[in-house]
Order: structure tokens, then sequence, then C-alpha cells
């Protein structure tokens, strides 16, 4: 039987092979294959394995009308079922920007910092201190950053502006640790006006992914385009790590369609990414904001909750093949709240999940 590392190691040739045959790549987009009708979903595996020393999950979301950070904790290990904390109050109100945060996400610390530092951040918008077309033309331009050691103290909130002036918005900020890098890969999405234009009023491009490395969030790297699917706009990318190193799965709204779908790289996250089931496979329309995490106990399993924002927010779906449009089937909601809006999910051991249920727990 074939190792993993050798699994991947072929995988990978023959993703490359196919790059040169296939690719026609724009240059703006690193890392962007040409959608094809192939499926390597049947070669990718998720090799973290499931770790006994998790117990359960942290939430974090925002409620719609009521733009802050809450937490809900998970009933148990159960991946799909959850409370809310702090008796459903925010954990986290803005002080500063917009005095809103859509989109909250909560996010490890990689290298040095695992285990010991997390971190959320979100997207600077109060919508209902202005319209969506003037968010898109003059927004924000920093992301909320908070930090914490332990989970329960969050401290030095900050708005770190991340992108450049000609941006018309930065939307729903998300970040990932890069193995190939040691540092932390920032995300977000954003549309673009003319120099000329100062005061963009004019017409914009079209929404492409943005990113930026820092080490710190405080410092951030000139920001650079990352996904750019002109004419398609392209928004609330969130990607998963399947190993510790160079296999990754994204999902990404459509947001001219309306639908999410997933693409998968066995090569880094500058890899050769690949759309199962060709470049009109998705795996919902009518929703937003995929959130997407590993379950504790079930090598392999991949939990991902779709924002019906038209309807009542969040709702879990499941599957064993995450590198799949087609693989997902719908999770119980029989524990799972209705109305959470855009936010993350995050494992957590025993003495977090106790830590959070004893600071805020009913």
């Amino acid at each position: 039987m074939l190792s993993t590392t050798l699994l991947f190691s072929v995988v990978a040739l023959l993703s490359s092979c196919l790059a040169l045959v296939l690719d026609n790549r724009s240059p703006s987009s690193p890392g962007t294959a040409a959608a094809t009708s192939l499926d390597f979903s049947e070669y990718v595996t998720t090799t973290k394995l499931a770790d006994a020393n998790l117990a359960g999950y942290l939430g974090v979301f925002f409620l719609g009308a009521d733009p802050y950070v809450y937490f809900y904790l998970s009933n148990g290990n159960d991946a799909v079922s959850f409370k809310a904390l702090n008796k459903g109050s925010p954990i986290a109100r803005p002080t500063k920007g917009t005095g809103g945060v859509r989109d909250p996400t909560i996010i490890p610390g990689g290298g040095a910092e695992a285990g010991k530092k997390w971190y959320i951040i979100g997207t600077d918008l109060n919508i209902g201190k202005t319209s969506w077309d003037a968010s898109q033309r003059t927004g924000s331009k920093g992301i909320f950053v908070w930090e914490s050691t332990d989970l329960i103290n969050w401290v030095n909130e900050r708005l770190v502006t991340v992108e450049e002036s000609t941006g018309g918005m930065v939307w729903a900020p998300e970040a990932v640790w890069d193995p190939a890098k040691e540092q932390y890969l920032v995300h977000w999405a954003s549309k673009f006006y003319s120099t000329s234009d100062t005061k963009h009023t004019g017409s914009p491009s079209n929404i492409r992914i943005r990113y930026a490395y820092t080490s710190d969030f405080k410092a951030f790297s000139a920001p650079q385009t990352y996904i750019d699917k002109a004419p398609t706009n392209i928004i609330d990318l969130d990607i998963l790590a399947l190993d510790d190193n160079s296999t990754f799965v994204r999902f990404m709204k459509d947001e001219t369609k309306k639908t999410v779908f997933v693409e998968v790289s066995t090569t880094g996250l500058f890899g050769t990414w690949t759309r199962p089931g060709g470049a009109s496979a998705t795996i919902q329309s009518g929703v937003e904001g995929p959130a997407a995490y590993l379950d504790n106990k079930t090598p392999g399993k991949v939990h991902l909750l779709l924002d019906f924002y038209g309807a009542d927010g969040y709702r879990p779906y499941e599957s064993t093949n995450p590198a799949s449009n087609s693989a997902w089937t719908a999770s119980s909601r029989k524990g799972f709240p209705a109305n959470l809006r855009h936010g993350s999910v995050m494992p957590v051991n025993q003495t977090l999940y106790d830590a959070l249920r004893a600071k805020w727990g009913s």
C-alpha cells in the first residue's frame, strides 16, 4: 500500500502534469488553475487524525442586526450542537471604526504560537450606519483584530489598514497558517476603482480575493491578488488544511451566481487549484459565508456551515470527501441554533472547553 506521503507526491505530480497541458491561469491569480471537469477528490484524503484531546468546539459568530462577536460552545463533543455563552450577550463590541464587526473568524496560533495564542479578526462594518453601495465604494480598508492567550481575555483591540486606497472595501477577512512561509496568510475580498477616481463614484472592478502575510496581526506585507476570476465576483474565502504540509481545500462564494463551491490543492496555498466536478460544480446556491472545520472524533470528516442569508442563517453540512462539490449532505439541525451568521468554528481541548464553560456558561 502506498504511504500517505508517496500518495500525495503522486497526486501532486499528476496535478502538475495536468497544469502543463490545461493551464490557462491568469498572471494576476497565483495558484488558480483552469476549471476542468476532472475530479481528483478520490485521491485527496484528510491525514489529520482525530485528536483524543479535543473535547468540543468553539463557535464565533455575529447575529445579523447585531454586528458584534458572539461565542457559542458545543454541547460536549457534538460538532453540530451548540449553546450560547455569556447568556447570549456579545463577548466583544468594537470601539473603533464603524463600531460594528461582521464575519468574525477565530484563528489558532501557528508555529511558536500554537496552543499559546488565538486571534479574532473581522469586517469593519455596521450596515445600520451606511448602505450596501456606500460600504463597497468608501468602506473600511482595515480589519478588526483581538488577541488572547486563554480564549477568555480578549485584548489589544485594533483596526489595522491592509488594503490600498483604490480599494472599495475589505470584507470577510480570514487567515490560515502557511507552513511553507511560517507566517499567517490573511485574505479578504475587495473591489477596485481607477486611481483617478479618488471618490470612487465610477464603475469598479470585479470583486477579487486579496492577501497579505503577517506574523503578529500588527504589521502586514503589501496586499496582492490571490484569486481573480474576472468578470465573476468572488467573496467569503475559507481555507481548511487537510494535512500539516500541502493539502488544502478552499471554499468561496460566487457572488455573481450566489453559489458556494470548493477547490482543492495538493501542492500548497500557491499550488495548482482544481475545482472538482468542473467550472459549474457547486455545493449549494443561495448561501454565503462558508465555514469549514474538522470533526474531533471521526478521521476524514469535515463539517461545513453555510449561511442561508435570506432565511435563518447558518445550517450545517458534512462530508467524508471534502475535496468534492457533490459529496455534501445536510447535518441534523436538532441542536443547532438558528440565526447564526457568517463566522467560524474551532476545535478545543478539555482544558479550554472547561474554562469557556466556567467563564460564560449558563
